[in-house]
């Protein structure tokens, strides 16, 4: 018997471990600096375990459209913090400030969004 409740001891600890580790690391984000965007929002992925926004910006050497990928907090974080799955929808122009990507592609962890000029919430 005390074998037995060792053994669904452990299995227990080892299935709880798994959910900890699984969690990804913000180390992919440059997070001493800060870069500012603007553009118009593609679409919003409202989804665990963090959202996407995509944003579409002028390069303003080739007036080329890019596409980038902002990831943001859980929607469980934003929605205490007053946001919505309605808060941004495609369309909205927005400037929104990011914590770039270190290895320089179109995308970043969000730090804070505005809508036409009007703060959506701030990143905890």
């Amino acid at each position: 018997m005390k074998s037995q409740l060792a053994i669904a001891a452990t299995l227990l600890a080892l299935s709880c471990g798994g959910v900890v580790s699984a969690h990804h690391s913000f180390a992919m984000f440059d997070n001493v600096t800060e870069k500012t965007l603007v553009g118009t929002i593609k679409e919003v992925q409202w989804t665990n375990p963090h959202i996407w926004v995509q944003v579409m910006v002028k390069n303003s050497s080739t007036g080329e459209m890019i596409e980038w990928s902002i990831e943001g907090a859980s929607p469980n974080a934003l929605s205490r913090q007053g946001w919505s799955r309605n808060s941004l929808k495609a369309g909205d122009n927005v400037e929104v400030v990011i914590h770039p990507l270190k290895n320089g592609d179109n995308g970043g962890s969000l730090v804070r969004i505005s809508v036409d000029g009007k703060a959506v919430g701030t990143r905890a």
